[in-house]
């Protein structure tokens, strides 16, 4: 998992209180058993006019000319701006995983789903939540300023505006020191492995016969 410490990033705002998990990326894409590859259908519904389905050549899509992330002025966005309860619906973690690979690195809104939100943090993505007036203030910033950019000092819990005024963010330590480290739970696991093996080893010297294996 990448590490997130100081990242700026180029905003975009997605206007809907509510969106769900099946928009963020919709039921067919989650036919693939890999974590790879699902950047080019994050809220494809919205994104093309045609209907998509996995494997498909996004050049070959119909992009629809109205939708946020399909305006110029958003190419290259990696912090979304959003509105209330986003991410609810279905837990699947492809959301956060579609978010992610599209080039996400961080989510603003007032309010979160719970599952959505504890997922993005298993996967490199930082969901912050600011006051629901903030949030609109930020809407008409990123509205009246093309180009609008953010910095998010995750160390230091504060989002860093173009002015360079600040606004603070609460994030649980744990979570906050698995961000800075890039660390998901493989790699939690993975700093243990001198003690995993050294377990292993004195549990076969013990008990020999459970590495036995039965053909």
């Amino acid at each position: 998992m990448d590490k997130f410490v100081v990242h700026q990033g180029l905003v975009a705002p997605m206007d809907r209180e509510n969106v769900d998990t099946d928009a963020i990326i919709p039921k067919q894409f989650l036919k693939s058993i890999k974590r790879t590859g699902f950047g080019p259908n994050l809220f494809d519904e919205w994104r093309y006019l045609d209907h998509g389905e996995p494997g498909q050549d996004p050049a070959s899509r119909k992009p629809n000319p109205d939708f946020v992330l399909n305006q110029p002025r958003y190419t290259g966005a990696s912090v979304l701006l959003a509105r209330n309860n986003f991410g609810c619906g279905s837990s699947r973690e492809h959301a956060p995983w579609a978010l992610q690979q599209y080039g996400f690195r961080a989510l603003i809104a007032p309010s979160f789903a719970d599952i959505f939100f504890n997922n993005c943090f298993k996967n490199g993505v930082l969901p912050i939540v600011q006051p629901e007036a903030v949030v609109a203030r930020l809407f008409d910033e990123v509205a009246a300023f093309p180009g609008y950019q953010l910095t998010i000092d995750l160390p230091r819990q504060v989002i860093v505006k173009p002015d360079g005024s600040e606004l603070p963010f609460d994030v649980e330590p744990f979570r906050k020191d698995c961000l800075v480290g890039g660390l998901d739970d493989i790699g939690l696991t993975l700093r243990h492995a001198d003690t995993i093996r050294s377990f292993e080893a004195a549990r076969i010297a013990a008990k020999p016969w459970l590495n036995h294996r039965i053909v």
